[in-house]
């Protein structure tokens, strides 16, 4: 079976760890924990000493970029929108365009289909001896 050898590695760090603060403390458990609590405080102090404000500078930072890039969202979008409602009017106007020509041949249709309507009228009045209209 293939299992991690994570857990198995971190726990001989451990055992390791405390056996240097057994070791050095003379196998007294009470020193050897006081030994790791001051280890512990001191490099916890010289990280704060080495990274000073730095939580209030990312803080800041983070801050600083969210509200930039808020804004080019606001931006895009806005420009975003003014195309789309462009691109609407544009498409309005071509389907009224469109609509108003569609209008017009069908009228033109309608003109012709009457022409010829009354010729062939006229035309059949005429084989009956009627004056044409």
């Amino acid at each position: 079976m293939s299992r991690s050898r994570l857990p198995l590695a971190l726990g001989l760090t451990a055992a390791g760890g405390i056996g240097y603060y057994l070791y050095s403390a003379g196998g007294d458990t009470k020193v050897a924990q006081k030994q790791a609590e001051a280890d512990a405080h001191r490099v916890s102090a010289q990280l704060k000493s080495d990274l000073p404000g730095r939580g209030e500078e990312a803080k800041k930072n983070a801050e600083k970029y969210g509200a930039q890039a808020g804004a080019k969202v606001d931006s895009t979008l806005g420009k975003t929108q003014a195309e789309l409602q462009k691109a609407a009017a544009e498409a309005e106007a071509y389907a009224k365009d469109t609509k108003n020509a569609a209008l017009k041949k069908v009228d033109e249709f309608d003109k012709k289909v009457e022409t010829e309507a009354s010729k062939a009228k006229s035309g059949i009045s005429s084989w009956f001896g009627g004056g044409g209209k």
